[in-house]
């Protein structure tokens, strides 16, 4: 099975999440949220926050789905 575009996007947040779930709730959220804002090119968190808009996040676990949430807008470059 090869994943493209949102769904792989949707994995790798789900994979991060579950790579911190182990630190339990709050910082498990804070530590995923702060690897995507670190580590994710501005196309990708854009991308996944329209996801979230257009889906409500479907397919995000809950850990990444509320740091997802948590994602700053994405700003476009001039």
């Amino acid at each position: 099975m090869s994943l493209s575009g949102t769904d792989k996007l949707v994995y790798m947040a789900n994979q991060i999440g579950k790579a911190f779930a182990r630190q339990g709730g709050e910082k498990a959220i804070a530590a995923t949220l702060d690897h995507i804002e670190k580590f994710w090119d501005p196309r990708m968190r854009a991308q996944i926050l329209e996801h979230l808009a257009a889906s409500g996040g479907r397919g995000l676990e809950p850990v990444a789905l509320e740091a997802v949430r948590r994602l700053p807008p994405v700003r476009k470059s001039a």
